[in-house]
């Protein structure tokens, strides 16, 4: 009796000892909000492969993001092994439109890299620069942090952001609900301007020119300004944050009532057709002297026909389109959006890109994309469809934490990611975190470096439709521009621009255009 009251009393007290730990360690989120449970999940995913394999899934069914896609972030972002083994478990033969990426025989030399790692991977556009905005720069990253704000993520979550883009040099996007203090630790932020329009917004609800010079005097990290039309989760249905979500501060910050469903206009009050956006669009730049541009999904064509067609003169014009596909999406909305509504971004971007072309304002114009694309063949291909840029929005958050409980819409991410809940997210360290998102950003850059480099190319902005094909069903493929009928005509470097980009690619080089 008495071996039995020493066994469970030394139990009871490791699982004291165990409980404490967890509480106040600030490595793993999980642990730090449901100690001595959460191990169960770890202990879980650690056999989780097997399992699958023989009873539930394989490694690339679960969805939206596969269980491969999510160990890779997962380990990139914790600078361990991000390989696998034993070659491919993907299934060639009975493939759809799977990329491959046409390797050269006689690969780009590998570019040394300074000790950090961080694998600096600048745009080849200058950002406003054929526009002349007085603030026009070159982004120091081809990765950057996708539209999501305080109130749809957490504070400690976006603070975790922007530290991390600071730590890696990339961008970081505000989303709609506006600059919060979250957002000042020291990365730099290209402002989105919804159709509520917080930070600057007008008691009417509608936009206020002086609220918005107000607020980026107090802001000088704020590099650009991005007018959000629509995005790829709720296309034409308008921004919802559950009043769940509404805390005192969020409110105080978006100017709305604490508690309340926050549902932005599906549309925009400040303009009405690509004419008057345009109007818009200068007036932002001219007041701030920052680059302006747009983001939205794709739907019907019309619009993006006027906008190409006011540009050819030269007179006005977006800096920068962000094109988001409807397989995005961070947080709430309703099923039947997320589902049917917006082209999926490929073939977004393959209907809009070509009509720039054809009003030859394509070169005056920073492509970013959107959707899906933090991964590296799915980059890879946005690349070479005509992408300067790309966002990343689900992956950015799993390398801060998310596990992809699909709680998003709830306000229990039981990672503290995207919720408001105290003590959910107590279990986010934001210093930890910044640098896992760091080593992500970096990790992928690395990744589409080394894919570049080994179909002949120096930067993936130089890839061509013919670097890639798409496989159909296993039994023959196409090139991209066999599938989506274009090819975006880049055109390779001159050799002291070439000289140049390199430079700057391994720290050494200065900012000037390359392009």
């Amino acid at each position: 009796m008495n071996i039995v009251l020493i066994a469970l009393a030394t139990l009871l007290l490791a699982l004291l000892l165990i409980t404490l730990y967890d509480l106040f360690q600030r490595k793993h989120a999980i642990l730090r909000n449901f100690p001595i449970i959460g191990h169960f999940r770890y202990i879980l995913e650690s056999v989780g492969p097997e399992l699958r394999q023989y009873i539930v899934t394989d490694n690339d069914e679960e969805r939206p993001f596969s269980r491969d896609q999510r160990r890779w972030v997962y380990s990139s972002a914790k600078q361990q092994n991000n390989y696998f083994g034993f070659g491919s478990d993907n299934d060639f033969q009975n493939a759809s439109n799977y990329p491959i990426l046409k390797h050269s025989t006689f690969p780009y030399p590998i570019l040394p890299q300074g000790k950090e790692k961080l694998y600096p991977l600048p745009s080849c556009k200058i950002l406003g620069g054929p526009r002349g905005r007085r603030k026009a720069f070159r982004p120091a990253s081809v990765v950057n942090i996708s539209a999501m704000s305080f109130g749809s993520l957490s504070s400690k979550a976006v603070e975790a952001l922007n530290r991390g883009a600071a730590l890696c040099g990339c961008l970081q996007n505000t989303g709609e609900g506006g600059i919060s203090p979250y957002h000042e630790n020291g990365g730099e932020l290209i402002w989105q301007l919804g159709t509520g329009y917080f930070g600057a917004r007008a008691a009417d609800g509608g936009f206020d020119l002086q609220a918005f010079q107000d607020r980026l005097a107090k802001h000088s990290k704020v590099r650009a300004i991005e007018i959000k039309l629509s995005q790829g989760a709720k296309p034409g249905h308008g921004g919802v944050l559950p009043g769940k979500k509404v805390t005192a501060e969020i409110a105080g910050i978006r100017g709305i009532p604490q508690g309340e469903d926050c549902l932005s206009p599906a549309g925009h009050t400040a303009f009405h057709d690509a004419d008057s956006l345009l109007d818009f669009v200068e007036e932002l730049a001219d007041v701030s002297g920052l680059p302006v541009g747009i983001k939205s999904a794709v739907g019907e064509l019309e619009f993006w026909y006027d906008l190409a067609r006011l540009m050819e003169d030269g007179q006005r014009g977006v800096d920068f389109i962000t094109i988001d596909g409807g397989e995005g999406g961070t947080g709430a909305a309703p099923l039947a959006f997320t589902d049917h509504v917006a082209l999926p971004f490929q073939l977004g971007l393959a209907r809009v890109y070509p009509i720039f072309v054809q009003h030859e304002v394509d070169q005056r114009v920073t492509f970013i994309g959107s959707g899906k694309l933090g991964l590296p063949e799915r980059a890879l291909v946005a690349f070479a469809l005509g992408c300067d840029m790309i966002n990343v929005a689900r992956e950015a958050m799993m390398a801060v934490g998310c596990i992809q409980a699909q709680r998003c819409h709830t306000d229990h991410c039981p990672t503290g990611v995207a919720t408001q809940n105290r003590w959910l997210m107590r279990g986010l360290d934001p210093t930890d975190k910044a640098a896992r998102l760091a080593h992500y950003v970096a990790a992928l850059r690395h990744e589409l470096l080394a894919l570049s480099h080994a179909a002949g190319h120096c930067h993936p902005a130089f890839l061509t439709c013919e670097d890639i094909e798409l496989l159909q069903d296993g039994n023959s493929s196409k090139p991209l521009h066999e599938v989506y009928h274009y090819r975006p005509e880049w055109g390779c470097p001159r050799g002291e621009d070439l000289a140049a980009l390199e430079a700057l690619m391994t720290g050494q080089g200065s900012s000037e255009q390359v392009r």
